[in-house]
């Protein structure tokens, strides 16, 4: 295997070590190469696949256990359907709403208004229970209107814009971690993290609590990106 050109090395490395995989047929138990032999034929530095393992082993792909090894747990979800490839994909996407809705849940933090405050708090309330009823559809639609009105509570119309011109984009990223349904209630966990920090109207901890939100519901999906903290 080859390194990529300086560009998205964690993610090349995630990409790499679950084709190593699937090509070379590892089964649930098996151990990966160690960590050293990996990092040199991944042509990666050891903190960038440090980072791609930790992905892998939130994906439920991987066990990462010190002193031991790295052994293959599960298969991760694959071949989701994006009907957008031609036009952006699925990985991009995310990288921009962690980079938008962040900065935009920040600003809302310091203006959201009662009202705001308890229409978020109903959207919550009521994802939960199509969450424990499995309504799945229903729950995607709640989540694009939770990001929605913190969007709109930011005050920033251009933000807002770019997400209602596409808001078909915007939502299927939203329907793609339910493709697990198992792990379907960390959304709702996640979004009350976010409604606290909200609450408290705490600038720093909600946008970083949308940001932590956006990057685990890719990882669900199986997508890894890359931030400037890479």
């Amino acid at each position: 295997m080859h390194a990529p050109a300086p560009r998205a090395v964690p993610e090349y490395a995630l990409q790499a070590i679950r084709k190593l995989i699937a090509d070379e047929d590892y089964r649930p138990g098996d151990a990966l190469p160690s960590q050293r032999d990996l990092a040199e034929r991944l042509g990666v530095s050891r903190t960038s696949l440090r980072e791609a393992l930790s992905s892998l082993s939130a994906l439920g792909m991987v066990s990462v256990q010190p002193g031991k090894g790295v052994f293959v747990q599960a298969a991760a979800p694959t071949g989701f359907a994006w009907p957008f490839a031609e036009q952006v994909s699925a990985a991009d996407t995310f990288q921009l709403r962690f980079a938008l809705e962040g900065f935009a849940c920040g600003l809302a933090a310091a203006t959201l208004t009662a009202a705001e405050l308890d229409a978020l708090q109903d959207n919550v309330e009521q994802m939960r229970l199509e969450l424990r009823g499995g309504d799945f559809d229903s729950a995607s639609r709640l989540d694009f209107d939770f990001h929605r009105r913190i969007l709109l509570a930011s005050g920033n119309q251009a933000m807002c814009g770019i997400v209602t011109s596409r808001a078909d984009i915007f939502l299927e990223s939203q329907k793609l971690p339910f493709i697990r349904p198992e792990r379907a209630m960390e959304t709702w966990q996640e979004h009350r993290k976010i409604l606290k920090a909200l609450g408290r109207h705490a600038s720093g901890p909600a946008q970083k609590a949308m940001q932590q939100h956006i990057r685990a519901a890719a990882l669900r999906t199986g997508i890894a990106f890359v931030t400037l903290g890479d």
